[in-house]
């Protein structure tokens, strides 16, 4: 346990330090690469690694299908699922303790933060869910923006998690297809035939129609909840 936690110690200091050196996008792959290489440890790491991108403003698409290609859909749906919410969380508290004065300058004048400011006075964790199921906000700010609310930490962290996850399950499953046919077609798992990955690839249609639908839904809750004028 001590032999992995220092593994996840020393990768977030060369993260840290790679900030300076490497685009975000070149720093996601070497990431990712180097976790593929540490088994079950890798977990931890990815689960670390999410969550300071999060904190750190970093674009984390590319981890998401990255952990589905590794990991393959269960894994990598879970490992991302807690790693955002992780994330989110460190966020929030960073919003509403930490660094309050930053994030106020910096949505001071967004009338679309006012508007679900004021709709979240009203309704809570339903609205913080309906905004994590519809990627109109920018999912980095918001996390610490939610900070400034009055909504409970408890009821952020659990809306976020839940409303977070058809997205997730989307790139993931993406994620695993991609690596499913990149092994096949290198021969790493030959039982993987055709009519298999023909299923996969019905499957991620099938969860892509779903967040579709859901999505929408969402957009259509959150303007009876926001005024449409207040969100442009």
């Amino acid at each position: 346990m001590k032999n992995r936690l220092l593994v996840a110690g020393l990768l977030l200091v060369l993260i840290a330090v790679s900030l300076y050196l490497l685009p975000a996008r070149d720093l996601a792959v070497e990431a990712m690469q180097w976790v593929e290489g540490l088994g079950f440890s890798g977990y931890v790491v990815f689960f670390l690694l999410y969550a300071f991108f999060t904190v750190l403003f970093l674009p984390g698409f590319i981890l998401t299908v990255g952990a589905g290609a590794i990991f393959g859909l269960v894994g990598g749906f879970v490992a991302v699922s807690l790693g955002s919410t992780m994330g989110a969380a460190l966020a929030f508290l960073l919003g509403r303790f930490l660094a309050r004065g930053a994030i106020e300058r910096k949505v001071a004048g967004n009338n679309k933060f006012a508007a679900i400011d004021a709709a979240v006075a009203q309704k809570g964790w339903k609205i913080v869910f309906l905004t994590r199921l519809s990627p109109v906000f920018p999912f980095n700010l918001i996390n610490y923006a939610y900070g400034l609310t009055r909504i409970p930490f408890p009821h952020y962290v659990l809306a976020s998690w839940i409303g977070m996850m058809p997205g997730t399950l989307l790139y993931v499953y993406t994620g695993s297809l991609a690596g499913n046919v990149a092994r096949a077609a290198l021969a790493e798992t030959p039982s993987t035939g055709p009519w298999e990955l023909a299923f996969q690839g019905l499957g991620l249609l099938a969860t892509l129609a779903v967040t579709i639908y859901v999505t929408r839904l969402a957009r259509q809750a959150l303007r009876q909840a926001v005024p449409v004028e207040e969100q442009q």
